[in-house]
């Protein structure tokens, strides 16, 4: 017969292992679905030149910038829509 601070200890560390189960399939359950969304839509205002696919966008205060496939970021403004800066990654 087992003691019952034994039987206790036992049926905790039995229910923290179903609760971290559970949480380790939640956290990649999260990762999975929030890796699979789609890029959000650019702004009807922003034109991307012809040939060029966005890769990421981000915004901030008052501009947008957006990663285009052939490695450059254009940085547009948010109110008027016209492109402020171009930056060449290399």
């Amino acid at each position: 017969m087992e003691p019952a601070n034994l039987r206790f200890l036992r049926r905790l560390v039995t229910l923290l292992t179903a609760v971290m189960i559970c949480g380790v399939l939640v956290v990649i359950g999260l990762l999975v679905t929030r890796l699979n969304r789609d890029l959000p839509p650019l702004p009807e205002r922003i034109s991307l030149p012809e040939g060029v696919r966005a890769q990421a966008v981000t915004q901030g205060a008052g501009w947008y910038a957006v990663v285009t496939s052939d490695d450059r970021i254009l940085i547009f403004d948010s109110l008027s829509g016209a492109l402020r800066q171009t930056v060449e990654i290399e």
